[in-house]
């Protein structure tokens, strides 16, 4: 009995070692789950994240593209991919895009004095486009325009947004968002990418750009322009037209 009593420290020494050593092992484990589900999780920053939505803007500037097209070659033009391509322009790039850059990237070029002249076209660009959207939309809402003239003011509508958003996307990712991160520091640019992520989560849901890929993938295929080969150029065509 007395070597009983004798071990019991010892065996409650143990006893609670290895209470110590479970929890620590659980905390390890949660420790690295947290840290791989963070690893997992994609970081975009503002750059990354403004070009991202730049892409979705290319698609459906083809899909202008492809509206232009059909009624020069006399080809079939269903009205819904043309107004559901102008309510991805008005919600997802006028209404969120562009209010992102102009809440937090153009004040900040004119605050450092940085780029003022191309931020200030910009500017322009944005309020002339939404008025071009404008019209699109209200000229297609009760469908493909049957009067001539009407006709002609969309595919005009439509050419007129292709042209300059063509060039204006592209100075934007090649000249604006390379210098934006030039001119704030490293925590405030972190910290736009998370309240664009933000922004994003509130108005579109969790995968608010996937839906939106989503969306103009559908309007592709609608007009028959989705898959992506059809675009490869045909050398032998090329060659003989070139012949001629």
């Amino acid at each position: 009995m007395k070597n009983t009593d004798r071990d019991l420290p010892r065996r409650k020494f143990i006893h609670g070692g290895l209470i110590l050593s479970a929890a620590v092992l659980a905390c390890s484990r949660r420790i690295a789950a947290a840290a791989e589900k963070e690893k997992g999780e994609e970081e975009v920053s503002p750059a990354e994240d403004l070009m991202r939505e730049h892409g979705v803007l290319k698609r459906v500037l083809l899909v202008y593209d492809e509206a232009i097209r059909r009624p020069t070659e006399n080809e079939d033009l269903p009205p819904e991919p043309v107004a559901d391509a102008a309510k991805i322009i008005r919600e997802f790039i006028e209404d969120y895009h562009e209010k992102l850059e102009e809440k937090y990237l153009f004040p900040r070029f004119e605050k450092a004095g940085k780029l003022v002249d191309l931020v200030k076209t910009l500017r322009e660009q944005h309020d002339g486009g939404r008025q071009v959207t404008d019209l699109t939309m209200s000229l297609i809402k009760g469908g493909v325009p049957k009067d001539a003239a009407d006709r002609a003011r969309l595919t005009e509508s439509l050419r007129q947004f292709v042209r300059m958003y063509a060039p204006h996307e592209a100075r934007e990712d090649t000249v604006l968002f390379p210098a934006f991160r030039k001119i704030v520091s490293e925590n405030e640019y972190d910290s736009l990418g998370e309240e664009f992520e933000k922004k994003e989560h509130e108005l579109f849901g969790e995968d608010g750009f996937e839906k939106m890929v989503h969306r103009v993938a559908t309007i592709e295929k609608a007009l028959g322009i989705y898959e992506l080969s059809q675009f490869t150029p045909k050398i032998e065509q090329v060659k003989e037209a070139g012949s001629r």
